[in-house]
């Protein structure tokens, strides 16, 4: 990790030598940059080029994206997004994450017990509606109710109207408001998944770096009434793929980045909430590591869990160490600065003036409280069970309520994907939860001290572990059926269980909505209230052709392939499929080097120069990953899987001095299906899609 933290730091230096970098940008696909793409690649996508790439677009709702790939309703997206299905549908006789799944008939596809996947219909500016009955004098805490509750009616009125899910999305911290509909589909069937080696081919070694040899796919058929999805936007496919100095554009579901945040929450971020969540990671992924080594069922339990914590533990290392950059620190200080100063030399402007002061000292009391709240939440959604009985009790008190004042997640609008999501079948490890609950309590009764008096309700006079196997052992909340009871029961059904974890949530419920309650109204009203001053300061200063911070829903971003120099060596652009088993055997072939035997047995079949993984400038950050890349003609070149570690600093401050998005090639991934998988019926499906597709073109 020391390499790789100086390498994160020579890339942000050297990116403050230079002019604002032209391909920077997650763009909404109403507000595209055309001109620049114009100006510098002498093309621009009209807007028919832009409805069918949006409508070929899906985000997988547990947090990634993917496309449409045929007409027949397969959908592209990295193994590691495609995990949870693929682990749930395991067994211990079967593990699909190790070995793989093929169907090789449609019926032989399985579905994902509680997977969403949605596809964007529709955007609309609903900013004035969201503001429409704020009045001056209000204070930020009734400004923030009356646009919550404006955004409750919004969405109810949409998904009454359409029938679609209706979500509205911040923008620009607040200073506007977009209504999404999304088509919501709930019966995905995985069709194709590779082993886990090489999906995750050099393990987290590998994990944010560049050159790789990494294959992460997964392909899922949508069905509706039980029968396969007949996509009409869909992705054709290019084996081809792109060459070196290519436009490439990337469709797919950013999930968050802070190049908008203020010096102040900068600074939080930098002190308290990475510090606390690497701190957590760290010591979860310990325990599930000793967990795994107690034997292979064991391990299959744990595996995606762990996959996902030491994703989001290394990723965090390297923001936190852009943030502790002085120069990353220095260069936003500066941009604000001088914000701040055109802002009050402006007598237009002058009244937004103590927007950043008020933020500053909302996120000065929050960082007060920061860590006792996280501890405590975090405590009781430490296991899928305590998570369940929490969403159970609340849902049935939200609905006792008017729309408008619940809970966001609890909005009519939100109930079919709530109550798809609690009535799933997916499979419970009750010994796993017992050692991660323990653990978690064990955390918050040393990080709060035993005396805490909500330590003390959580344990009720027992040991850590004492109290997790009480709790996993009282609880019945697997069973989907006594779910729906207690849901159709109301209050009087919760207020009289029995169920260890039920009455766990009922009396912890009110401490964590107080905590709730306080943040809502003490800093996320601040923050948007001043966020949106800042954004009207913003734009009247620079313009407003810039793009807003990643908020996990659809963007356009686009650059060329390119490689890049490290340390005085030439990095490729693209890898290629001799040079993964040279890898492998520069370690010895162990592991995570230790390829399948599928790709040991199909070396001879391959072409050697095959492109494998390749890199971009394109603008990515976590939620891209199963992000399709596409060419100008709106095929597909590729599949987003990662960026490398120069890339994690562009959460803050966006650099293509060294940073890159990382990409597999579709070359490689029909090799893998023909030649690897003998899995012709599914290749043949999606090229004879595309050939369709260019012969209708001319």
């Amino acid at each position: 990790m020391k390499l790789k933290s100086s390498r994160l730091l020579l890339a942000t230096g050297l990116a403050f030598a230079l002019p604002a970098a032209a391909d920077e940008g997650m763009w909404p696909f109403n507000n595209v940059p055309a001109k620049d793409l114009q100006r510098k690649y002498h093309w621009a996508p009209d807007q028919a080029w832009l409805d069918r790439v949006r409508l070929a677009s899906v985000r997988f709702n547990n947090g990634g994206s993917g496309s449409f790939v045929s007409d027949t309703g397969l959908v592209l997206t990295n193994h590691h997004v495609g995990a949870n299905c693929i682990q749930k549908i395991s067994t211990p006789e079967h593990d699909y994450v190790k070995t793989g799944y093929i169907a090789k008939t449609p019926a032989d596809e399985v579905k994902c017990p509680d997977l969403e996947l949605n596809v964007l219909e529709e955007m609309e500016d609903i900013t004035a509606r969201v503001n429409a009955n704020v009045k001056p004098g209000m204070t930020d805490a009734l400004v923030l109710e009356s646009q919550k509750a404006e955004q409750a009616q919004i969405e109810k009125d949409c998904n009454q109207k359409t029938g679609l899910r209706c979500d509205t999305i911040t923008l620009y911290a607040g200073g506007e408001y977009d209504l999404y509909k999304y088509k919501k589909y709930t019966d995905v069937r995985l069709v194709v998944a590779p082993e886990f080696g090489i999906a995750f081919f050099g393990g987290d070694p590998d994990n944010f770096t560049y050159p790789r040899w990494d294959i992460d796919f997964a392909i899922f058929r949508i069905y509706e009434n039980d029968r396969a999805v007949a996509s009409r936007n869909f992705l054709p496919w290019n084996s081809a793929g792109p060459k070196e100095d290519e436009l490439v554009l990337v469709s797919g579901n950013p999930g968050s980045t802070s190049r908008l945040d203020t010096v102040a929450q900068l600074e939080f971020e930098r002190d308290a909430f990475y510090p606390g969540r690497i701190e957590n990671y760290t010591r979860r992924a310990k325990l599930l590591h000793e967990f795994s080594d107690k034997g292979p069922e064991n391990a299959r339990m744990a595996s995606r869990s762990l996959f996902g914590i030491e994703n989001t533990l290394k990723g965090d290392i390297g923001r936190e160490q852009a943030l502790r950059d002085p120069r990353v620190m220095a260069k936003k200080a500066a941009e604000e600065k001088e914000l701040r100063a055109k802002v009050a030399s402006d007598p237009k402007l002058v009244s937004y003036a103590g927007a950043w002061d008020a933020i500053a000292a909302a996120t000065g009391a929050y960082a007060k409280r920061y860590r006792r709240d996280t501890v405590m939440g975090r405590a009781l959604a430490s296991a899928p069970e305590l998570t369940t009985a929490r969403t159970i009790v609340r849902y049935v008190v939200e609905k006792e309520k008017p729309n408008e004042k619940r809970l966001e997640e609890f909005r009519d609008s939100k109930r079919e994907s709530l109550e798809f999501a609690l009535f799933s079948r997916a499979p419970i490890y009750p010994a796993l939860e017992k050692v991660t609950i323990a653990d978690a309590f064990k955390e918050m009764a040393e990080r709060l001290g035993a005396d805490d008096p909500f330590v003390k309700k959580v344990l009720s006079g027992k040991t850590p572990e004492e109290r997790a196997n009480e709790l996993v052992d009282g609880t019945k909340l697997a069973d989907v059926t006594l779910r729906k009871t207690l849901i159709n029961g109301g209050v009087k059904a919760i207020e009289e269980s029995t169920d260890a974890m039920i009455v766990l949530a009922r009396q912890t419920d009110p401490e964590l909505r107080e905590i709730r309650k306080w943040r809502e109204e003490n800093v996320e009203s601040v923050d948007k209230t001043n966020g949106a001053l800042i954004t009207r300061a913003l734009f009247a200063v620079k313009g407003k052709d810039r793009y807003p911070d990643a908020t996990f829903t659809l963007r356009l971003a686009y650059g060329p392939l390119k490689g890049y120099a490290e340390n005085g060596k030439k990095i490729p652009f693209q890898t290629t499929w001799a040079g993964m088993y040279t890898h492998s055997e520069e370690h010895g072939g162990k592991p995570p080097y230790d390829l399948p035997r599928s790709y040991l047995d199909a070396r001879a079949r391959v072409d050697p120069k095959t492109p494998v993984n390749f890199a971009t400038t394109a603008d990515t950050t976590g939620g891209n990953s199963g992000s399709p890349i596409i060419n100008r003609e709106g095929e597909l070149v590729g599949l987003a899987f990662d960026g490398n570690i120069q890339s994690l600093g562009n959460d803050v401050v966006y650099t293509d001095v060294e940073a890159r998005s990382i990409a597999v090639h579709t070359a490689a991934l029909m090799e893998s299906l023909r030649k690897v998988y003998n899995a012709g019926a599914v290749a043949d499906e999606l090229e004879k899609a595309a050939r369709a597709t260019k012969k209708s073109s001319n």
